[in-house]
């Protein structure tokens, strides 16, 4: 289904799945090596590594860690105090909004990040990144599967996107955020669009519909421009 997706959407980043376990998932190796954010693992995924991170793995994010509930030791605390008090001061986010940001309900013990063509079962949440013509057709297909978006598009943090889609049960978009496009060198002529991996059948098969009726759509309009 991945490489349907791909295909389909003539993407050019491939698909993540990310799963989230209560123990040490068995017959995958952890991370290599801690990274500065827990985005960045999405990245290292679409090159093509599988792999799981235990919540150390992500104490240099300390945003990523409030939206993943990872439990934070002292100093990264700190950080994650020291970040938000940065951000309030640039008057980038206000301590008000900080508890409607979407967060995992379930404390962090281990997550999966792999090519979803590589994932062994459905996962939790499947992210794309492309266009914003590509993002329209995901997002027209999931409204055709059930699963669209009800809180329009996210903004930052990207990772909250993960916990919302997770929550609701349904698919959201993103428009990233610059932490987000530094770590992960995302195109700023991308953003992301995620979904509940459960869905992923019914989404692939409404895709290629929509696909189809784009591109049959997309005749029409340029015939019937013409004619004016």
């Amino acid at each position: 289904m991945s490489e349907q997706i791909q295909q389909l959407l003539n993407l050019e980043t491939a698909p993540v799945a990310v799963t989230f376990h209560d123990a040490k998932p068995e017959g995958v190796s952890r991370v290599e090596k801690a990274e500065a954010s827990g985005c960045t693992y999405w990245r290292r995924a679409a090159e093509g590594k599988t792999f799981y991170t235990e919540a150390s793995d992500h104490y240099n994010c300390p945003i990523g860690c409030y939206t993943h509930n990872v439990e934070l030791p002292p100093a990264q605390m700190e950080e994650l105090e020291n970040t938000l008090g940065l951000m309030g001061e640039l008057g980038y986010i206000t301590m008000e909004e900080v508890p409607g940001i979407p967060r995992r309900e379930t404390p962090f013990k281990s997550a999966v990040y792999a090519p979803l063509a590589d994932a062994s079962d459905p996962p939790d949440v499947v992210i794309i990144s492309g266009t914003p013509r590509q993002m329209m057709l995901l997002m027209e297909a999931a409204t055709a599967a059930g699963i669209g978006s009800e809180n329009g598009v996210m903004g930052r943090p990207t990772c909250a996107a993960i916990p919302a889609v997770i929550q609701n049960g349904r698919s959201v978009s993103s428009l990233g955020c610059i932490g987000n496009r530094v770590y992960t060198a995302l195109s700023d002529d991308d953003f992301y669009f995620a979904f509940p991996g459960e869905h992923i059948e019914a989404l692939v098969e409404k895709l290629e519909t929509i696909v189809n009726a784009n591109s049959a759509l997309a005749e029409y309009h340029q015939q019937r421009q013409a004619d004016f």
